[in-house]
């Protein structure tokens, strides 16, 4: 990024603590030493050109009664009260909780928060990492899940992530289920080179969007955090917390494959989701086990969906069929229906040359997760 954090202060103690969250954050950022003066003129203010342009400004309170400060209007243009125009992305630091003259400043200067330290240090470090990043919306965040053991939960994530990647959206496939064998196998990337779930198993805090994404393999224009064949089968909740954070922070698309059984961590990634799909096979005893499951997950995740897979494999159903509609599927389970799942002829062989879920455009998987992209998409506005 050209332009870097601008901090506008004259208190030496105040900047100190500034320079050592960037430094925290990953950058070297411009100080104008002193706020903008009506009487000298916008332009000539050392701080004009970066408040521009800098995706982050932080401006000490005790140059928040600077007189160029204040009074520009609505569009952002210089109003008669003060030189400098308003723009999005201005944080007033403070240090004195008692004071409420602070959150007056904050309006003067046109601040969209005002962050007291010491206590809004972690907040304020990461708030400059965001802006470094150029975070903008998050990430639309599919989880899915399966209803009950070999319902084709992974198969559908994969395929999703698969599509969106070939949409042209910016995609990461995050693998949930550390007994699931590992979805980099079904993208044909267990020899790619990248970092594994284990890598991650001690990550705290706050982790990089463009560095995890950096770490991966990367297959079918997406990236996929996924399991290595190692013994280790356990994801700390710290770890799924900040590695999904990052995710999200990228934008675009990430898709989860959920396990059924619900431990800290996979608690944490299904706060995390946008919506949620529960994958359903239309007989009675599928749908008796996937209760269970939808009425756990629904406890968090606001937006679940069925998607239902008729009954006897890749072929076509026929009138001796006693499977269940994918309508009363829904209805059994009490929530809303994404669509009823198709079997595809091939599968298995297809993923065995290295062509994963997916991958087929005139395949019936593509042709259901286009459709639900449009769908869903067209609504969020995920940046691609």
């Amino acid at each position: 990024m050209a332009e870097n954090i601008l901090i506008v202060t004259e208190d030496e103690e105040l900047l100190d603590d500034l320079l050592r969250l960037c430094a925290a954050a990953g950058t070297e950022p411009q100080v104008a030493h002193g706020g903008p003066s009506r009487g000298a003129g916008w332009a000539s203010w050392s701080g004009a050109a970066s408040w521009e342009r800098a995706p982050l400004v932080l401006v000490g309170d005790d140059c928040a009664g600077a007189s160029g400060f204040g009074g520009a209007s609505e569009d952002g243009t210089p109003g008669v009260d003060g030189p400098v125009p308003r723009r999005p992305g201005v944080l007033l630091i403070g240090r004195d909780w008692d004071d409420p003259g602070v959150w007056e400043r904050g309006v003067r200067v046109g601040a969209e928060s005002v962050a007291l330290l010491p206590d809004a240090e972690s907040w304020l470090t990461g708030r400059i990492a965001d802006a470094l990043e150029g975070v903008g919306s998050t990430a639309l965040t599919v989880g899915v899940i399966g209803g009950r053991g070999g319902a084709g939960a992974s198969t559908l994530a994969c395929a999703l992530a698969v599509t969106a990647a070939a949409a042209g959206q910016r995609t990461m496939l995050v693998d949930a289920d550390p007994l699931g064998g590992g979805l980099d196998i079904l993208l044909g990337a267990e020899r790619t080179r990248g970092l594994r779930w284990p890598d991650f198993a001690e990550s705290r805090g706050r982790v990089g969007g463009a560095a995890l994404a950096d770490s991966l393999p990367r297959s079918h224009d997406l990236s996929v955090l996924s399991w290595d064949r190692g013994e280790r089968a356990l994801i700390p909740a710290d770890a799924m917390k900040a590695v999904l954070s990052a995710a999200r922070r990228r934008g675009g698309v990430v898709v989860v494959d959920l396990p059924r059984q619900v431990d800290a961590a996979v608690a944490e990634a299904l706060v995390q989701l946008d919506l949620g799909l529960a994958v359903v096979p239309a007989e009675l005893r599928a749908v008796a086990a996937a209760h269970r499951v939808a009425a756990r997950t629904r406890l968090v995740v606001r937006d679940l969906r069925a998607v239902v897979r008729p009954p006897g494999g890749p072929r076509r159903r026929d009138r001796h069929d006693t499977g269940l509609d994918d309508t009363e599927v829904a209805r059994l389970l009490g929530i809303p229906l994404a669509g009823e799942l198709p079997w595809e002829r091939g599968l298995l062989a297809d993923v065995d040359r290295g062509r994963p879920p997916g991958s087929a455009k005139d395949g019936a998987l593509a042709r259901f997760c286009g459709q639900f992209w449009e769908q869903v998409l067209s609504g969020a506005g995920a940046a691609a």
